[in-house]
């Protein structure tokens, strides 16, 4: 089968056109792939989780029956080690929850809403 000779330029435009597009989509546009996609959203639950959960560690820590002593300890302990204070004193986890990966990160959050000022 015979094509005219200005076939082949227009295939190459089209081709072309196509790549540029996915270039200009994909960079300035906001495309984004399916594991990109999942990244971003499982990247917003767990902030979510985390910001639900701090308050009610928070009001944890504020129960226990040594609050006050125990709120002495956390502001003696350096930045870094607040959280894992929190952590291994049990007040970032929900009553009968299994702990999880974002446990650490609820412990952190915790720590920081306790010693902020009031």
């Amino acid at each position: 089968m015979n094509f005219p000779a200005e076939t082949k330029p227009v295939l190459w435009g089209a081709v072309g056109g196509a790549v540029a597009l996915a270039i200009v989509g994909f960079s300035w546009a906001g495309w984004t792939t399916a594991g990109t996609a999942k990244l971003s959203a499982q990247s917003q639950v767990d902030a979510a989780v985390v910001g639900a959960m701090a308050p009610v560690c928070v009001d944890q820590f504020r129960r226990a029956g040594s609050a006050t002593a125990n709120m002495a300890e956390l502001r003696a302990l350096d930045n870094y080690a607040q959280g894992a204070y929190i952590e291994k004193g049990g007040w970032a986890a929900l009553p009968g929850a299994k702990p999880d990966d974002r446990l650490a990160d609820v412990a952190r959050a915790c720590a920081v809403l306790l010693v902020a000022p009031a």
